[in-house]
């Protein structure tokens, strides 16, 4: 069948036929496992999307300090064309000449890499089974990341070489600096010399040829903070999502259910028996079949209304009256309907069409017969048990009963004693030699969960490999500043400070840097890594319910401190070996 929305017109032919001839049957469709393996494979592209749009932000952070440090270098020379009649833009444009030529470079230098890296790719459990391993030259890809990268770093050179142009640095330095203000307060508080000073380096970044990359050491500290806390914040919801069912729609703890969802339980047994489990909270009956929904076969659980429980409810609400529905969220997409519209829906074609309106949509559990359509995260429908006829609920003649119970436990129940209780029950259930043998169900995790498992630590080594690029940034940040300080320092040891006073002042200037960047960054991270969770969330139909580390945090808000005083000891054992007469010859 070419045409997907034909499939159902011949599902129904095929039923009249056959259920003409008497005969057992079972329909199977391609596409219904082309999606489950799309959907399986959906998780990893996007978080892996994630963590490139992480980087891409890390590194246009990074290429912008380095640009910005360029144009500074050049500063003097721009001042003196400017005092020699050069208009603004002339002295704007000047150092761009060589940026935009070194972007350019770069940008094909970053193609060639990634060619040369692609046979590394894909990564996770698709690499086993990819078709075209080896090099690939994805020229649509190269060439809009290439044109892409140009057009954002020149934006970036222009904007910066516009900021940085004499005329304007000139009004800039003319203006009372806040850092002044901050700088006397500290040395008011009575903290030694080398703190007033090493304050005053971080946030005053000078003048003229003294002029160092205050800014840039602050947005390079912040930068890092983002990228680690939005890393650990994502890493951690990604995490949290795979060990709490309930945010993959098994809202409830087991599940009892015949073999391959079928066959039926005696309700009135099942329920004397969970009534009287003190570890049992609350339990729901369910059917799992599959309606024709607006022409399309859609698997779905049959269940009571206002049941104590049911798949977690992303918008609306859930089951209320029989004539409603609540569906799964790529299920609603693909009617082109919204919540509250209505749909047509009948069981095969042994009933009518029934009216139902859309009441919401939720995370659907990974359940339903192991040979018919089953229910993912965003596929199928909550419907009233009614809907199946009488006879199809339970074609025998036996005592009455569901498919299946969700069962959940009280808060604060022993899960092993709950579960040996559980197959106590079970056990006691197929003692009926009518019923079909039945079994105890933990979490069903649905395609999307088990194979984010097997991506292992990938997420992890993705967020170290990003901290590890924003510390090494930092620290060359870092280097660049005391080497601008460099006429500074020499004046402070020839007045007497000692090589002790030299270290404290760097690693003052270092903890304020990374300080204030701790303060920014911690929340702009938290912020970020939530936003992008949710857009994730989103895209595979799961609860969004970001997980913040809050330990994690803390940890790397005290980390990146220590890291900075680490990382001052190399600039100051330069600020200490700095030869005098050599920095002030110049003077």
């Amino acid at each position: 069948i070419d045409n997907p929305s034909e499939v159902s017109a011949v599902e129904r032919e095929v039923e009249r036929t056959l259920r003409a001839s008497g005969g057992g049957f079972y329909i199977s469709v391609t596409s219904v496992t082309e999606a489950d393996a799309q959907r399986s494979i959906q998780p990893e592209s996007i978080a892996l999307g994630v963590f490139g749009g992480i980087a891409a932000l890390a590194a246009l952070l990074i290429a912008g300090q380095v640009i910005g440090r360029q144009l500074r270098l050049d500063a003097e020379e721009l001042s003196t064309l400017r005092a020699l009649g050069a208009d603004p833009p002339m002295t704007a444009s000047d150092g761009l000449v060589g940026i935009v030529g070194a972007v350019l470079l770069g940008s094909l230098l970053a193609a060639t890499v990634a060619v040369v890296l692609s046979p590394l790719a894909p990564i996770g459990p698709v690499r086993p089974v990819y078709p075209t391993p080896g090099i690939a030259f994805d020229w649509t890809v190269l060439g809009l990341g290439v044109i892409g990268l140009v057009v954002v770093l020149c934006a970036v050179a222009g904007f910066l070489a516009f900021l940085q142009a004499p005329h304007r640095m000139a009004r800039h330095h003319e203006r009372v600096q806040w850092s002044s203000r901050v700088t006397r307060s500290v040395a008011a508080s009575g903290l030694p010399v080398s703190a007033t000073i090493g304050v005053k380096f971080a946030l005053d970044s000078g003048r003229r040829r003294n002029t160092a990359p205050v800014r840039s050491a602050i947005i390079g500290a912040t930068a890092a903070i983002i990228v680690i806390v939005s890393t650990f914040t994502f890493s951690a919801s990604l995490n949290a999502l795979v060990s709490h069912p309930a945010l993959y729609g098994w809202n409830w703890n087991y599940e009892l259910e015949t073999p391959e969802g079928g066959g039926y339980i005696d309700a009135h047994q099942a329920t004397q028996l969970l009534r009287h489990d003190p570890d049992v909270a609350a339990w729901t009956g369910v059917y799992f079949d599959s309606l024709v929904i607006d022409g399309q076969t859609v698997p779905i659980i049959g269940g009571t209304p206002n049941a104590s429980f049911g798949p977690p409810i992303l918008s609306g609400h859930t089951l209320e009256a029989r004539n409603q529905i609540v569906l799964g969220a790529t299920t609603l997409a693909e009617f082109h309907k919204r919540v509250g519209e209505t749909v047509e829906a009948r069981y095969g074609t042994v009933s009518k069409q029934t009216r139902l309106r859309i009441v919401g949509t939720a995370t659907m559990p990974a359940v339903g017969p192991g040979l018919g359509l089953r229910l993912s995260m965003g596929t199928g429908a909550l419907v009233s048990d009614l809907l199946i006829p009488a006879d199809v609920r339970n074609p025998t003649s036996g005592p009455p009963g569901p498919a299946a119970y969700f069962v959940r436990l009280r808060v604060g129940a022993d899960p092993t004693a709950s579960l040996h209780s559980l197959q106590r029950i079970d056990a006691s259930l197929d003692s009926d030699p009518n019923a079909a043998p039945m079994s105890v169900l933990s979490a069903q995790r649905p395609a999307e969960i088990v194979n984010y498992r097997s991506m292992g630590s990938i997420p992890a080594f993705l967020g170290a490999g990003l901290a590890v690029g924003a510390v090494v940034a930092l620290g060359l940040t870092l280097v660049a500043s005391v080497r601008r300080r460099r006429r500074d320092l020499a004046l402070l040891k020839m007045l007497g400070f000692t090589r002790r006073q030299l270290a404290a002042v760097i690693a003052w200037q270092s903890s304020v840097a990374v300080a204030v960047g701790t303060v920014i960054g911690i929340p702009l991270g938290i912020v970020l890594g939530r936003l992008l969770w949710d857009a994730f969330a989103h895209e595979i139909n799961a609860v969004p319910a970001p997980s913040v580390p809050v330990l994690s945090v803390v940890v790397i808000a005290f980390g990146a401190l220590a890291l900075a005083n680490a990382l001052a000891a190399i600039p100051g054992r330069i600020a200490a070996n700095a030869p005098i007469a050599l920095l002030l010859r110049a003077e």
